[in-house]
């Protein structure tokens, strides 16, 4: 609650949207905690902050334990936040307790993991782990035209170390996040230990139709774009249903001119695309595709634009390590079952570049991206201690590895 000081929003939600001026708040509050445990803070050159604390072999990369402090612009105090928190937890507890642990412990705020200003998702993480150029996420802007990397400088978050995981190494990645879906508190269960990501694709799409008044166009005369974009709508949801294992959803769409009685003539909106597995979404991303030009077709509309701007495949986590959050978990009394995320998270990233895992733990009625998300303080302490032991239980293991 403390942290969630910077972007509350009367409804009890938060709107701490990347760099803005809330965010530049919490991350100079979250220096200062950091600093009190003893750690050696690193900013890079996207504004991803790395708070290390020393252990016994400096000469190893950090074990690193990340989530993000950026929100959606009308979502929750648990989403991210909790990871980022948890990790802290974890710092504090080692410091409280004198464990002096062999590698070095990062706690990491990746910058923009939600995309909510900047478009697309896990963008720090995703610099640093090589997916994008430094160069593509500064050119990123919001609504308003603003840009990430204007942004960086005005906050004072634009770090002079190179965003990359040769630069700024990691041992691993370790991440708590709140389940975001129903499946834990259906099975009463406050842990679920995170085998993967299913796979994502965000697609720009863009129509353009004719501007007419909409008082004196016949009906069967028009090139009325908005009712095509509804089309399509429709029609990507019917594809979505019609594949399983498949997902797809239209939360963003834009037309012009706005004006009442006249029709729009441009309209562009975002698809979000997800399956359980890279063959179900290459074979729904071509289903979604092929139902948007026939629907442009048959209403004398252009599909101007069909723009893939972002895709990541379906992320499996390593084994050891989603082992050492089972034992962890077993260990604790916890209990808890497999899961493959269905939402994007920045060990999508780092996954591909180091060994990670995910904890999730329970969220009231799966609720998330939304004012009413909520974890209780048990299972965030549930969610903690087992990231705690799990991190112990890898350490040891970069230990035995050296003798």
């Amino acid at each position: 609650m403390e942290s969630c000081q910077w972007g509350s929003t009367p409804d009890g939600g938060m709107n701490r949207l990347t760099l803005n001026d809330d965010d530049k708040r919490v991350r100079e509050w979250f220096i200062a905690q950091v600093k009190q445990y003893g750690c050696a803070v690193t900013v890079d050159a996207v504004g991803n902050i790395f708070a290390t604390r020393p252990g016994t072999n400096n000469a190893l990369p950090p074990i690193g334990l990340g989530s993000h402090l950026d929100t959606q612009p009308a979502g929750g105090k648990y989403d991210g936040i909790v990871g980022v928190l948890s990790a802290l937890e974890v710092l504090k507890s080692l410091h409280d307790n004198n464990v002096q642990t062999y590698a070095p412990i990062a706690v990491i705020d990746w910058t923009n993991e939600e995309g909510a200003r900047f478009p697309p998702a896990m963008l720090g993480s995703g610099v640093w782990a090589g997916k994008f150029t430094p160069e593509y996420a500064y050119g990123r802007t919001d609504l308003k035209g603003a840009k990430l990397g204007d942004e960086l400088k005005r906050i004072g978050f634009k770090g002079e170390v190179p965003a990359s995981y040769e630069a700024n190494p990691l041992s691993a990645h370790y991440e708590v996040h709140i389940e975001q879906g129903p499946v834990l508190e259906a099975e009463n269960k406050p842990i679920a230990v995170v085998t993967g990501v299913q796979a994502i694709t965000w697609f720009n799409v863009e129509l353009r139709g004719r501007e007419q008044h909409c008082g004196t166009t016949p009906m069967d005369r028009r090139a009325d774009t908005l009712l095509a974009a509804a089309q399509m709508i429709v029609g990507i949801n019917a594809v979505a249903l019609s594949i399983p294992g498949a997902l797809a959803s239209v939360a963003v769409i834009n037309s012009t001119p706005q004006s009442i009685n006249t029709l729009a003539s441009s309209v562009q909106f975002n698809i979000d695309a997800r399956a359980t597995d890279d063959a179900t979404l290459a074979r729904l991303e071509a289903a979604l595709e092929q139902r948007c030009r026939e629907v442009a077709a048959q209403s004398g509309v252009e599909l101007r634009a069909w723009d893939r701007f972002w895709n990541a495949k379906r992320t499996v986590f390593d084994e050891r390590m989603v082992g050492f959050v089972r034992e962890s978990a077993a260990e604790g009394g916890f209990a808890s079952r497999d899961i493959q995320s269905g939402a994007g998270h920045d060990s999508v990233y780092t996954a591909a570049r180091v060994p990670t895992s995910m904890i999730f733990i329970r969220c009231k009625g799966g609720i998330s991206h939304n004012p009413a998300e909520y974890s209780s303080p048990e299972d965030i302490a549930a969610g903690a201690q087992v990231l705690l032991g799990a991190v112990l239980k890898y350490d040891a293991y970069l230990k035995s590895q050296a003798k």
